[in-house]
């Protein structure tokens, strides 16, 4: 009877071993199964977030380096001052660069970041006098994107494009009215007497609006200034040149506010006379990629859309 005991005691610790050495066995795999599963997920993203055209492109030879201003030119952007001028920095450095052509597509943006696209564009070409700098525009190129332009030998353009819009614009927004109506009070304390100029939640004060237009005026005649610079006896001035009208790339031609028609690769061919073109347009590096596809510029575009007034070239 013992041995019948100690026999069944044996077969059950036997079967409680094997099972739990089944569940080890178990989890191991879906442990080995969910490691191999993040590192192929991982590796997909760092896949798509680099720009392989880095490692692929050649740099030998003669040749018209491109840099591209695509989108809004503001801090942050990829038509950023910082990310724009350090392209132009490179591009003029390399010694087998025989022209640089940038390439605009851009509805405007800030005059602050816009101007310093502006002096680096004059220092560079001061610097390097034998590299001629072209503009090539594509579809847009107005405001703080024409501004940029100005400083080019020659700006190029096709016959659909649009050119113009030189002027200067601060947005605001007023909820008084409205705050009327919902029975909401404003209880802003200040120190300084403008302090809270074009804040919504105020009515708008007469001397408020003076301050206001006085600073888009000054900012406006420093556009005009560095556009009279740039094309100099070109422009054939008109009462409505500065006036934030836009015109086609045909009309902008006849206005000496371009030099002539033709997209990259005929200026690349038929100006510089170096058909192979180089990039070096400023990509965002592989922390960035991942920040802007995981969704973290979202707090930045928020914090911008917050702001009560700012300026605008646009």
């Amino acid at each position: 009877m013992a041995d019948n005991d100690g026999q069944w005691e044996r077969g059950v610790i036997e079967k409680l071993a094997m099972a739990a050495l089944k569940e080890q066995r178990t989890a191991r795999r879906w442990g080995i199964f969910w490691k191999l599963l993040t590192f192929i997920y991982v590796t997909f993203v760092i896949v798509m977030a680099v720009d392989w055209s880095d490692f692929t492109e050649s740099r030998s030879g003669k040749h018209t380096a491109l840099v591209d201003v695509r989108g809004v030119i503001a801090p942050g952007s990829d038509a950023s001052a910082d990310k724009v001028t350090l392209a132009l920095q490179a591009a003029f450095k390399d010694k087998d660069t025989q022209g640089v052509v940038m390439r605009i597509n851009s509805p405007g943006g800030s005059p602050v970041q816009a101007q310093a696209i502006f002096d680096e564009m004059k220092r560079l070409r001061q610097k390097y006098p034998e590299i001629p700098l072209y503009v090539v525009v594509e579809d847009l190129c107005a405001s703080g994107g024409y501004y940029v332009a100005a400083a080019a030998d020659k700006i190029y353009v096709a016959k659909g494009s649009i050119v113009g819009s030189i002027g200067v614009r601060m947005d605001g927004f007023g909820l008084v009215g409205l705050m009327d109506k919902l029975g909401i009070e404003s209880r802003l304390i200040t120190a300084g007497k403008n302090k809270s100029l074009l804040d919504p939640f105020q009515p708008m004060q007469e001397e408020h609006r003076k301050i206001a237009t006085g600073l888009v005026d000054e900012i406006h005649a420093q556009f005009i200034a560095a556009v009279k610079e740039g094309r100099g006896k070109r422009l054939k001035e008109t009462p409505d040149m500065f006036s934030g009208l836009i015109w086609t790339g045909t009309k902008s031609v006849e206005l000496g506010l371009a030099d002539g028609f033709g997209g990259l690769d005929y200026v690349a061919r038929e100006v510089v006379k170096a058909e192979d073109i180089v990039d070096y347009t400023q990509k965002d590096n592989l922390a960035e990629k991942l920040a802007r596809r995981f969704g973290a510029g979202a707090m930045s575009s928020l914090l911008e859309f917050s702001s009560r007034a700012g300026f605008a070239m646009r």
